[in-house]
């Protein structure tokens, strides 16, 4: 009845049509990489303390539990360390360690309950339990 040619989706079969609610020059091509971001982490001695500490360091889920040490800012009362290409769009846990013992963190985005062994080694100890920091990880 019907020709090749009389096709009503100009000659290509459906199966082989691509149907999307975005137009084609709009569309932005998924990437292989994940995305990513660059987080400064900080530490300042608490009000009152003088005695500065041999080491900080910051460990965590971006770091795959290895230390990563902050450098001290000599034009600053700080200490601070540059993390680049940390996974977006999720929730990451961290430690910040001051000579080798887990400090709060003002500016941490939550606590949570430790998950691993990894995790617990790290723990700071809360009115609520153990705990270690969040940071939520999200893309723009």
């Amino acid at each position: 009845m019907f020709q090749d040619s009389d096709n009503i989706h100009g000659g290509k079969p459906p199966e082989e049509m691509v149907f999307s609610a975005i137009p084609a020059r709009l569309r932005v091509p998924k990437s292989d990489k994940p995305q990513t971001f660059t987080k400064v982490f900080r530490w300042r001695l608490p009000a009152g303390q003088t005695q500065e500490p041999a080491t900080v360091e910051v460990v965590g889920t971006f770091t795959k539990w290895q230390k990563v040490p902050l450098v001290r800012d000599l034009a600053l009362p700080l200490w601070q360390v540059t993390l680049h290409d940390v996974l977006c769009n999720r929730t990451h846990h961290y430690m910040l360690l001051v000579d080798g013992k887990p400090v709060r963190d003002e500016h941490c985005d939550g606590h949570a309950i430790p998950r691993s062994a990894q995790e617990a080694q790290y723990q700071l100890m809360t009115p609520r339990g153990p705990r270690v920091l969040m940071l939520f990880a999200q893309a723009k």
